[in-house]
């Protein structure tokens, strides 16, 4: 039988890819996702705007410092505070 996957764990894996191909593409520090222009951004691989949106908030939730928050879909009480 199978068995579904919660919102939650299908949001997880979409942000785990894209990861992925920022991992793939040489960015592998803060500084560098941070440091990435859209340029850059639209040169790697198979990337597309969900991705990209993706991107852009895990670039905010690094300069946040709510990157477990992030991944978890939950919100920081630090950002919410912002």
């Amino acid at each position: 039988m199978a068995v579904s996957k919660s919102t939650e764990e299908l949001a997880l894996q979409r942000k785990v890819k894209v990861m992925a191909k920022l991992f793939a593409s040489g960015c592998k520090t803060e500084s560098e996702l941070q440091s990435l222009s859209m340029e850059a951004l639209l040169k790697i691989e198979g990337i597309t705007m969900d991705d990209l949106r993706i991107i852009m908030a895990l670039q905010k939730s690094v300069k946040n410092r709510s990157l477990y928050s992030f991944l978890g879909g939950g919100d920081d009480e630090q950002s919410a505070q912002e």
